[in-house]
């Protein structure tokens, strides 16, 4: 029970220095501005992401026989099919290329996170800030290209809302329309950090009972057997990560078309 003690006492001490590793560090410095880890991490998954498209597009062809060109195209299809397509209607063709970049980027960001050893770029608010701000320019100009400046902004309050109501309607609509650069930020980095966090948690706990087990001066089965739990739920995590790492670039896509639609289209 005594290594038991030992390995739970390390666990702690180890766990609560865990916050701190998701820090942004600056690497190095362009004139007076710092440039972290998570940056540095956001142009090799720009790199990454450019090399995927490229090469995808270099072997494509017309009876498909390469997997990686197979997954690419089938990646493609789906912004296509079941975001532009399904979530903006007509006038969807183009807009793909836009969400398809979004979509493509940030499942390469996720990825990548996923090695040991590597960052997410997806796990920096700065990061996601930026890319809700992308989104966010985005839908906003297709929709005063659309309508032009003043109607836009006049589109926000619905037709057939009595006239009194209309000034409250139209205020809220624009806070709820500004907001979402919040949303839209704070969901990405949120979800993320957090799964990276509880990777860390399960990691750390993994590591410290084994450590106890094998170097406690003898061989202490009981401080080794909650390892093993711990290492079962760290590879659970993973796969779920694996998931998530999905989802959340199919959820900022698809938010990012709805805002789309919203914005081109009155209503």
């Amino acid at each position: 029970m005594e290594g038991l003690a030992t390995a739970l006492g390390n666990f702690v001490e180890e766990a609560q220095g865990l916050s701190a590793q998701f820090d942004p560090q600056v690497v190095f410095y362009i004139g007076p501005w710092g440039v972290t880890q998570y940056i540095v991490w956001l142009f090799i998954a720009l790199a990454v992401t450019f090399a995927v498209v490229l090469v995808a597009a270099k072997k494509v062809s017309l009876v498909p026989t390469n997997k990686f060109v197979n997954t690419v195209e089938f990646g493609y299809d789906f912004v296509n099919s079941s975001i532009a397509e399904d979530v903006i209607g007509e006038g969807f063709k183009k807009h793909v290329p836009f969400l398809a970049t979004i979509f493509f980027f940030i499942l390469v960001c996720n990825i990548l996170g996923l090695v040991p050893g590597f960052k997410t770029s997806t796990g920096a608010i700065s990061c996601t800030w930026a890319l809700a701000v992308i989104s966010f320019v985005y839908f906003n100009f297709y929709g005063m290209k659309a309508f032009g400046f003043f109607q836009y902004f006049k589109n926000l309050c619905p037709s057939g809302v009595p006239g009194p109501m209309k000034p409250v309607i139209w205020f809220l609509e624009l806070f709820s329309m500004v907001i979402r650069v919040l949303t839209l930020a704070v969901r990405l980095y949120g979800n993320m950090l957090a799964g990276h966090m509880m990777l860390a948690i399960f990691s750390i706990a993994t590591t410290c009972f084994i450590q106890t087990a094998l170097f406690s001066g003898s061989m202490d089965l009981i401080a080794g057997l909650p390892s093993i739990a711990w290492f079962a739920l760290l590879v659970v995590m993973y796969a779920l990560e694996c998931l998530v790492a999905f989802i959340q670039a199919f959820v900022f896509a698809i938010l990012s078309a709805s805002y789309v639609s919203t914005a081109v289209h009155a209503h």
